[in-house]
């Protein structure tokens, strides 16, 4: 039998009568059928710079399969013409779903952006002699992809903690110079790779000294520490390297490990399957941290010092502690992506060579919504878009260059505009906890 008090708790709050509150609706946005249209509108306005009668060769073998898979020429103009119109179809199944407050799916974003893609690249090779190198467009991409994959997984493991990571430019260029320094001295490149995390988790404790026990401001000590980095980085490079690279400053690749028969699969075997420790490294790393945060008592943890530390300290989270380990961890995953740029590739160290890679790594970030899979999937798009600019550059495209150069950050801007919307970041990021 219920008490007065509990009868009093069952009651609904609203009157007899009243209307029932209406579920709340799922957020949409026609942003994504928008970006839709607009593809289809750019391959629209490409199909008048296609000949009638020209070809497009897709090359998709190379010399390590147990078979030769032949080149295939697809008409130009008719395969533009279906895929314009297939993601016109889909920009209006777009359209229906929003108004049915349904989010398009994500499959749907893929087969817009492959179809997409493929459109352009039949714009770009059609009637020309060159082939479209599919195996090297997409080692190439996962190649550019290598640095900015773990500089936003270090940003996901650094913000979700509460801390604004601007210093992965520094932590990057740091771990490139440590990684060069030490295979060169030692003449083993493993040994520089050793190093690399070492260097991004020096930075990363700078970082988290100031920003934890000092409060400072985290964007600007972040700012600070990236420009320390540089002028250090170049210091020693104009100096100590340059005056006797033999020792200091040599080139010390890492060999690649072919794994045998996943290597001989078609297309995917060499881009994925022939590759240096770095990559098999990053691999591991993303479904490593993607399981970790979401099923982990250390990815509760973080979380929750992320978004709400004090109901956090409330249940005995050293909330200030993890976030100085989780910064040091950030930053050590950064210079490990530092690496890529001497021992991964094979090239000494170069003033500055980290290029701006650490801010693009933020963006990543935030466009894949601080969560590891969208981050990774972020940064792969952006290297896939700069390798694509390369590769049209090289088989002589009739594009222009300066679209070229710009082709990565256009395809960021609509990515941004159509498939993000509104972001929140964790609640806390950036504000300094004290336990009070």
């Amino acid at each position: 039998m219920s008490t007065p008090v509990d009868t009093q708790r069952r009651t609904p709050s609203t009157p007899t009568g009243a209307a029932e509150p209406a579920l709340a609706r799922p957020k949409v946005s026609f942003k994504t059928p928008i970006v839709y249209v607009l593809s289809a509108l750019i391959l629209l306005a490409l199909l008048r710079g296609i000949p009638a009668d020209a070809k497009t060769t897709f090359q998709f073998s190379s010399r390590s399969e147990w078979f030769t898979i032949p080149n295939l020429p697809v008409p130009s103009l008719m395969t533009a013409v279906l895929l314009t119109v297939l993601i016109a179809a889909a920009a209006v199944w777009g359209f229906l779903l929003v108004r049915q407050r349904i989010n398009p799916p994500a499959w749907l974003h893929i087969l817009v952006g492959v179809g997409f893609v493929v459109g352009f690249l039949t714009y770009a090779g059609a009637g020309r002699t060159s082939v479209i190198p599919m195996v090297s467009l997409l080692a190439g991409a996962l190649a550019l992809s290598v640095p900015l994959v773990f500089g936003s997984l270090s940003g996901v493991i650094c913000e979700r903690s509460g801390i604004i990571n601007i210093a992965i430019e520094g932590q990057l260029l740091f771990g490139a110079f440590a990684a060069a320094v030490v295979a060169s001295a030692t003449g083993n490149a493993y040994a520089g790779l050793l190093a690399a995390p070492i260097a991004g988790a020096a930075v990363g404790a700078v970082l988290a000294w100031f920003s934890v026990t000092y409060r400072v401001n985290q964007i600007i000590t972040g700012v600070v520490l990236n420009t320390l980095i540089i002028g250090l980085t170049g210091f020693l490079f104009s100096t100590v390297l340059s005056d006797n690279k033999a020792v200091w400053n040599s080139r010390v690749p890492l060999p690649k490990l072919r794994i045998p028969v996943l290597a001989e699969i078609p297309v995917l075997g060499p881009v994925l399957f022939n590759q240096t420790i770095l990559v098999y490294m990053m691999f591991a790393m993303i479904f490593l941290l993607q399981f970790m945060l979401f099923r982990s008592r250390w990815g509760l943890r973080t979380r929750a010092v992320g978004e709400h530390p004090k109901a956090a300290d409330t249940v005995g989270i050293k909330v200030n502690v993890r976030r100085v380990w989780n910064t040091i961890l950030g930053g050590a995953v950064a210079g490990l992506g530092g690496a890529f740029f001497t021992v991964g590739s094979g090239l000494a160290f170069g003033r500055e060579m980290s290029a701006g890679n650490g801010f693009i790594a933020l963006a990543a970030m935030i466009l894949g919504k601080w969560n590891p899979w969208g981050a990774v999937a972020a940064a792969l798009l952006f290297g896939f878009s700069k390798n694509l600019g390369n590769v049209l550059s090289t088989i002589g495209s009739g594009v222009p260059s300066e679209l070229l150069l710009m082709l990565p950050y256009i395809i960021t801007i609509f990515a941004v505009a159509g498939f993000v919307g509104r972001v929140r970041p964790p609640a806390a990021e950036g504000i300094p906890y004290t336990k009070g």
